[in-house]
């Protein structure tokens, strides 16, 4: 008979078992952890990623936005606006953070603002590279703003524009919606970390096919985002709820704004704006007086009685009782505009003030806005020039630009597309098919049979992506010898892709073939930044005097090849010498002379001839 002398663990031993056999646990999540890393499991949820087509420049993360939904599959994806690794010298670097309206929805591209935007500055500042990287997302809110907010700061922005507030309800992590979690800040950070895990990953992928197995209900094909997003459709004016939205945008913000405050970088803060005049109350408490649909009537009453400061009233009282919260009350403006007193480095932009400037009586509707609260192409322009104007009174922008775009110059210049506009209004008419709008397709609607009606229905329905669209335009106004559309196209995709040498030189070979020589110079000029080129210099002195602008040609002298800079600046002072004699005595024998021989000397002798025998 054996005897087991083996003695149970005591004293320090035992506490020793049982620290490890606690840690045991986590030591195996940890292990795991780094397999799964190893093996390349899930996804990296980092706001930026390297562009995949040039190591030089960063991208935004398709995978960003994963951690904010509790439904992956309702994860939204953004813009790919890429930026230099290494900002250069010359780079003014702006990040823009909002929802829906930010990104332009639902024209997206160059119907968004900050398109707009874009264009206009790089006309102004045509040697500043500016570089407008768009991180918006549909169907997000102040978290996410936050948190993309927090890791801009190492990529050096000189502003960061932040236009949100109509999410809090129904974005994803709010008190509404289908992926709220609670209202404890701490609690939300801490589960918004924890989501970055590839563990944590795992096991969500693990539970959401187990679900799927037994799910008794899958979303309909025609059901919208905001339907599956929305899980409390009705939240009274002042109820807990409600005051809980508020609650979190205002300490999510405020921490927003104290960080660029501490860093230094300046931030313009955007009031929002809704449809009042044209869109009834989604939900009402009743119908009667007080109510919101009530209110709404009254403010009807009052527009047909020309008594519009009581109108606007009522309307605004229409929406802040609407229980279906899609349009933010006037207390996220009310917290816009005092965080914009409280930090100095946080600017107001008051876009809400503007679009009412731009509104029949001062009163916001369709005018201006699609729906309930997207705006329509003049709208975006608005939105963007409203931005502008605060960015010039905090002088953030050099004082002499070398050209005015003014507001109404950027309307008719700016190259937004029949197509675009197409995308948008099938984009909506199909949004008001479904909840919460449930309007039928009006009896007789004919869709547009142009080849830009039929490429805008099939971007819309995800057949073809904007940029093969575009293309097919392209060919379409090239095959047609249309070259004001086909520049037209060229323009347009040189704001989406700003660094394709490509589109920079089709579109100033274009507008030099029509005479569009200022246009011409503008692109050439982008192009030689993008590759200097000593022939492209001397190309673009020579259009500057095609273009009847020899001061122009006399600014662009330091870019020419250094041994022509001395001889080239004689010859265009005597040229500009020359012209201001000619303007007085268009007979000058001894100027017309001079211009012959110095417009040859340049290499325009077509030029020359019109001076020959004077």
């Amino acid at each position: 008979m054996t005897t087991d002398n083996t003695k149970p663990p005591k004293g320090k031993k035992l506490l020793l078992f049982k620290v490890l056999a606690a840690l045991f646990p986590f030591i195996l999540l940890v292990l795991l952890e780094f397999v799964l890393r190893f093996f390349n499991y899930g996804h990296n949820t980092d706001l930026f990623v390297k562009d995949p087509y040039d190591a030089r420049y960063m991208v935004m993360n398709d995978y960003a936005s994963d951690k904010f939904f509790s439904d992956t599959a309702n994860a939204t994806k953004g813009n790919h606006e890429i930026f230099a690794i290494d900002k250069a010298p010359n780079t003014f670097r702006i990040f823009v953070l909002g929802e829906s309206t930010t990104i332009g929805y639902p024209y997206f591209h160059n119907g968004s603002f900050h398109r707009w935007l874009q264009y206009r500055l790089s006309r102004m500042y045509p040697d500043k590279n500016f570089e407008i990287i768009n991180l918006s997302l549909t169907a997000t809110n102040s978290y996410t703003v936050l948190d993309y907010g927090r890791q801009l700061a190492q990529y050096h922005p000189d502003a960061v524009l932040i236009y949100s507030g109509h999410n809090e309800y129904y974005g994803a992590l709010g008190v509404g919606s289908t992926s709220y979690i609670g209202s404890n800040r701490f609690l939300v950070q801490t589960l918004l970390k924890l989501r970055t895990l590839k563990v944590v990953q795992l096991f969500n992928n693990m539970i959401k096919k187990v679900s799927g197995v037994f799910a008794s209900h899958k979303p309909a094909d025609r059901e919208t985002l905001m339907q599956r997003m929305a899980a409390r459709q009705h939240i009274d004016y002042n109820s807990i709820d409600y005051q809980a939205g508020i609650k979190q945008f205002d300490a999510n913000m405020t921490e927003l704004c104290r960080l660029l405050n501490n860093e230094k970088i300046p931030a313009f803060l955007s009031t929002v704006v809704s449809n009042e005049k044209d869109l009834p109350p989604f939900i009402s408490a009743g119908t009667g007086p007080g109510s919101a649909t009530g209110f709404y009537k009254a403010g009807q009453q009052a527009m047909e009685k020309a008594d519009y400061a009581t109108a606007k009233q009522d309307f605004d009282k229409a929406r802040e009782l609407d229980g279906l919260r899609f349009r933010a009350p006037e207390a996220i403006n009310t917290i816009i505009r005092r965080l914009t007193t409280e930090f100095p480095e946080v600017h107001l932009v008051d876009t809400k003030k503007e679009f009412e400037q731009y509104s029949p009586h001062g009163i916001v509707g369709n005018e201006t806005i699609l729906e309930h609260l997207h705006p329509n192409l003049h709208g975006y322009s608005i939105m963007s020039d409203a931005f502008f104007q605060a960015m010039q009174s905090q002088h953030l922008l050099p004082d002499s630009a070398e050209t005015q775009i003014s507001f109404e110059q950027l309307q008719k210049e700016m190259p937004v597309t029949k197509m675009d506009s197409l995308i948008g209004a099938i984009q909506i008419t199909n949004l008001k098919t479904g909840w919460p709008f449930n309007q039928p397709i009006p009896a007789g609607y004919k869709p547009d049979t142009s080849l830009s009606g039929t490429l805008a229905s099939q971007i819309e329905s995800a057949q073809l992506n904007w940029a093969g669209g575009m293309s097919q335009l392209y060919g379409y106004y090239k095959n047609s010898n249309d070259k004001a559309g086909a520049l037209k196209i060229m323009m347009a995709m040189n704001l989406e892709y700003p660094n394709e040498k490509q589109y920079c030189g089709d579109a100033a070979n274009i507008a030099a073939i029509i005479g569009n020589y200022d246009e011409s110079i503008y692109y050439y000029r982008k192009l030689n930044q993008l590759d200097p080129n000593d022939q492209l210099s001397v190309h673009i002195f020579q259009l500057y005097l095609r273009a009847n602008n020899p001061k122009g040609a006399l600014g662009f002298v330091k870019d020419l090849p250094s041994a022509q800079q001395t001889a080239a600046t004689g010859i265009l002072k005597q040229i500009i010498s020359d012209e201001n004699i000619l303007s007085r005595d268009p007979g000058n024998k001894a100027a017309n002379g001079r211009m012959v021989s110095n417009l040859r000397l340049l290499g325009l002798t077509d030029l020359a001839t019109k001076y020959i025998g004077k």
